[in-house]
């Protein structure tokens, strides 16, 4: 049968907008399915994102961001969430919610695996503005409605106005198609919002075939290793649900033991289709098909598939799962039918390409973990690690948590791992925060995964072999937070050369003393340096002191480093008398800044550079240039929740520290 397409009457004046509260939820205006692209000036042409459509009603501060059937996106997608609130707008937006990969573009695998910003850059590309200030503008034309979305100000880079092409709607997609992403849509540029109603003044265009459709069972087979063999699914026709085939592919088992999770409840008796599909029925491929057994479930669960065709009989060929879709109604899914292009728009063919410019990953350091789920299981560098407890307190005054700390920990991986690889580690625990019982452990023999690398070692008062965990990447890394380390303590060696330090360390550490005081030990040390021609490096304690680090290049012994470190803290000591001191005692300093070199043994361990520490205000071991080093610096300016920006400002400014090494005899001939 042909459609003959009836288009509403299209007005190319504009309407006024009426005063309206602002509406409590809105239903979205829909597209019709056309089957090509076409040019006509009275339309525009945008990308078709492969993502969830999101109607974001922003009351200030209070936001409430809804999927097509009224679901809430404010926690699953917090990011976004957490974006429109900042805009501070009192506005109704309509966009779509989509996972941008590393080639820039959409991955609906990967928006309807998400979970934390670990898996995927999400963006928030809006494409109409429903309503204003106390204004409705729906029955703006869609042109002055992309006027006025333009003039928001909007301050994440994760939201993005989609761009609408005056040009051609063939040019724009041919390079879709090349893209490889889904399609277009095609817009009226006079026509105002439908609420609701899938109009023809909005129209899509696929570059290939996606369908979405409902689960009413699946299939085993038998003989079969595989969780399930095949989803059984259809789609409504008049109330009942129409069988369009099996989908066997595009599933690894760890998405099938998730789904058989979500089936167990919905289980039932008899098929919820119109028709029993025949699950055994040979076909040209398959002549003598396993026998397989169906189980049937309630059609409360919808998917989104791919397919090559669809057959005479209403079945899709090589159907493949492309992922579930929370977002859409069961009842509302029906099959899609295209509609021919020539009886809505004629249009004259222009060979060439538009360049889509697409969105890229922003290179922010993202989150590891969601701010809601209590426990979660990531898979790190290959690895299972499961978080537990993540809402735990561990800074009471700060009110941060766990979460923050792993989260944190994940941030700066890439800036941290390179003072803890192949270190052995002295783990000091504060599994319920700041304030609770803390212990260190060191042996880790039998009670670590068997995918931690470890040290083997013996202690002075036992004869028992023991064994340290040794850091090797961001999943050892995190999993010794989840442990509630919230410091990390690395030896000054690697198990390659445990004898031979990469680093000399001259620990300055206060008693009462202000940190004045510490701040010009500090510079007198590095004076000293400078006049022996070893460049030096500093970083805050995160707790009272300041640390200096001499790059040795593993070159000489623990025993060497700790006698380097002597001479040069008793050289101080004599220029700053009066507040400086060498004894290891505490009662023989006098209150005097203790200047600490025997930091510089075997199996001693400090404060890692980018390290949290246990303290209130849950300050950072950071790394600073010299000249930072001044009157007026305090040990609060750099925190857990303010280091990654300057990190990611400032770069690895510490990593001359892991270069060749001073020439330990030439300083000292300088020094005398």
């Amino acid at each position: 049968m042909v459609v003959k397409a009836k288009t509403r009457p299209v007005k190319k004046t504009s309407s006024s907008a009426e005063k309206s509260p602002m509406p409590k939820r809105v239903k979205p205006m829909l597209a019709t399915l056309v089957n090509k692209p076409f040019d006509d000036p009275d339309w525009i042409f945008e990308v078709k994102w492969d993502g969830y459509r999101a109607i974001a009603i922003m009351n200030a501060k209070s936001v409430a961001l809804q999927s097509r059937n009224d679901k809430s996106f404010n926690e699953k997608f917090y990011p976004i969430y957490e974006a429109l609130v900042k805009c501070n707008l009192h506005a109704v937006l309509d966009g779509e919610i989509v996972v941008i990969n590393k080639t820039g573009n959409s991955d609906f695998g990967a928006l309807q695996n998400w979970r934390s910003e670990a898996d995927g850059e999400l963006f928030y590309y809006i494409f109409d503005i429903l309503w204003l200030d106390g204004y409705d503008l729906k029955s703006l034309s869609l042109m002055e409605r992309r006027k006025i979305l333009k003039r928001l100000k909007l301050p994440s880079i994760n939201l993005r106005i989609s761009e609408g092409f005056e040009e051609s709607g063939i040019r724009l997609f041919e390079s879709v198609k090349e893209l490889g992403l889904e399609g277009i849509i095609a817009k009226n540029k006079w026509s105002t919002y439908h609420e609701n109603d899938r109009t023809r003044e909005w129209l899509k265009i696929k570059s290939h075939q996606r369908q979405e459709v409902v689960i009413g069972g699946y299939t085993i087979n038998d003989g079969s290793s595989k969780l399930f063999s095949s989803l059984l699914v259809g789609v409504y026709k008049n109330g009942n649900l129409i069988y369009t085939g099996k989908i066997g592919t595009g599933f690894n088992q760890e998405t099938q033991g998730e789904l058989l999770r979500r089936f167990k409840p919905l289980i039932i008796k008899s098929a919820p289709f119109q028709s029993i599909p025949d699950i055994n029925k040979p076909s040209r491929f398959r002549p003598d098909p396993p026998n397989a057994k169906a189980i049937w479930l309630k059609p409360k669960l919808v998917c989104e598939v791919s397919f090559a065709e669809m057959t005479s009989d209403g079945v899709m060929r090589h159907p493949s799962f492309e992922g579930m879709r929370s977002d859409k109604n069961p009842d509302s899914v029906v099959m899609g039918k295209e509609i021919p292009t020539d009886q809505i728009r004629h249009h004259k063919k222009l060979p060439d390409q538009i360049n889509i410019i697409m969105a890229t990953p922003t290179g922010e350091l993202k989150s590891l973990l969601n701010p809601s789920e209590e426990t979660q299981v990531k898979k790190i560098k290959g690895h299972e690690i499961k978080f537990t407890n993540l809402s735990k307190i561990y800074w009471p005054k700060e009110k941060l948590t766990k979460r923050d700390l792993l989260n944190y920990y994940y941030q700066v991986a890439p800036f941290i791992l390179p003072y803890l690889t192949g270190r052995p580690q002295s783990l000091n625990r504060f599994p319920n925060g700041i304030n609770g019982v803390s212990f260190y452990q060191k042996d880790v023999k039998g009670k670590a995964p068997e995918w931690l690398q470890t040290f083997a070692y013996h202690s002075e008062d036992d004869s028992r072999e023991k064994e340290f965990l040794v850091a090797t990447d961001e999943a050892s890394l995190l999993y010794m937070a989840s442990l509630g380390c919230i410091e990390m303590n690395p030896w000054s060696s690697t198990i390659k050369k445990p004898d031979y330090p990469d680093w000399c360390i001259i620990d300055l550490d206060p008693d009462k003393n202000p940190f004045d005081q510490v701040i010009e030990t500090a510079t007198v040390t590095y004076q000293l340096l400078e006049s022996m021609g070893i460049d030096s490096f500093c970083k805050t304690s995160g707790s009272t002191g300041i640390h200096i680090y001499i790059p040795l290049g593993a070159k000489y012994k623990y025993e060497e480093s700790k006698e380097f470190a002597r001479t040069i803290v008793t050289r101080v000591q004599k220029e700053i008398p009066k507040f400086t001191s060498i004894e290891r005692p505490t009662a023989s300093r006098k209150g005097k800044i203790y200047l600490d070199f025997l930091q510089n043994r075997p199996q001693a361990t400090l404060a890692a550079p980018y390290s949290v520490r246990p303290k209130p205000g849950a300050t950072v071991s950071m790394p600073l240039h010299w000249e930072e080093l001044k009157k007026g610096l305090k040990m609060q300016d750099f925190t857990m929740r303010n280091a990654v920006a300057r990190i990611i400002r400032e770069e690895d400014i510490f990593k001359p520290v892991l270069g060749k090494g001073i020439d330990m005899k030439k300083a000292l001939k300088a020094l005398n």
